[in-house]
């Protein structure tokens, strides 16, 4: 008996010192950012907000271990390395550059893409349904958004002939990206004028030119790099009194004329789900991949105004938001 008492003692201490050690030792969440802390962080604070809200306590059962670009594509092969060696739970990457740079470190370390490009031509799903390999997560597909866009300045600017373009050639995205909307210009008799970014001294010269070539308005496509000097790009449209469309709210919040994207800040809310059923036990392979349901349009009136700009009352009612 003293035995027997002895051993089921003895297995309950190992079970309470196991959970202890669990408790001690939090799941390690990986994330890889082809852009930079400062222009990512109300991404992340939501990130981590919806896991908490899942039942995840920073401290307590997750911890993170972050990677960051700054812009610069071509750290992020050494970046996804160094998060790969950690062997974290799982890694939550974006854009698609930076999920494209895991892809070629792990295929077995479950990658939950909280924002990118199209997943199955970039090779890092076989569908989207059913991704089968161990990437999942959410995909914004950008296709119809050049079109829409060009349309929204065509509203805004009736006599729209000419619209400058910033182009990131280190981007792998750069070539569709030029293509749709080449596409979208097309259709719409629209002549363009790209500027190719390589460095930051690149943004003066790229507004310098498109005043110079006479440009009624420019796009700005989604882009991770551009994102890092969303600042720099909105006080250079102000300048240049340039009519400027970009493709996600954050330019518009901080003085940028108008913008037609996804919400990023839900995307990477959402992720927080998958990260959440992955912790779980859930397979990447057979979790969905998701689109974007909504696309919105904001307006900043204040910026419109000073640039001489009478919005339609059309296009006012549409925004999902009004800056004023």
């Amino acid at each position: 008996m003293r035995r027997r008492e002895f051993i089921a003692g003895l297995g309950g201490s190992l079970l309470a010192g196991a959970a202890r050690a669990q408790q001690n030792h939090p799941a390690l969440i990986g994330v890889l950012q082809a852009g930079s802390q400062a222009a990512t962080t109300i991404y992340y604070d939501a990130f981590r907000e919806a896991l908490a809200g899942l039942g995840h306590a920073e401290g307590r059962d997750v911890r993170f271990e972050y990677r960051f670009a700054d812009g610069v594509i071509e750290r992020l092969p050494t970046l996804a390395e160094e998060i790969v060696r950690l062997n974290p739970r799982v890694i939550v990457s974006a854009p698609v550059p930076a999920s494209v740079a895991l892809a070629k470190v792990t295929r077995t370390i479950p990658v939950v893409m909280a924002t990118g490009a199209d997943p199955v031509s970039f090779g890092l799903a076989a569908s989207l349904s059913r991704p089968g390999g161990n990437f999942t997560g959410l995909a914004n597909f950008a296709d119809e958004l050049a079109s829409k866009q060009l349309d929204l300045l065509r509203e805004l600017l009736p006599q729209l002939s000419r619209v400058g373009v910033l182009l990131n050639v280190a981007n792998p995205l750069h070539v569709p990206q030029w293509r749709q909307i080449q596409d979208a210009a097309g259709q719409v008799k629209v002549s363009l004028i790209p500027f190719e970014y390589r460095v930051p001294e690149d943004l003066e010269r790229a507004f310098a030119a498109f005043t110079r070539e006479k440009a009624d308005g420019a796009l700005v496509p989604p882009d991770t790099t551009l994102a890092n000097y969303r600042d720099r790009i909105v006080a250079l449209a102000a300048a240049a009194r340039l009519p400027t469309i970009y493709n996600n709210r954050l330019p518009i919040m901080i003085g940028g004329l108008i913008s037609y994207g996804l919400n990023s800040t839900e995307n990477y809310r959402r992720s927080a789900v998958y990260v959440d059923k992955i912790l779980k036990g859930a397979n990447p392979a057979e979790m969905p991949i998701e689109q974007p349901t909504k696309i919105e349009l904001v307006i900043n009136l204040k910026t419109a105004k000073a640039m001489g700009l009478t919005v339609p009352p059309q296009l006012l009612a549409r925004a999902d938001e009004v800056i004023e």
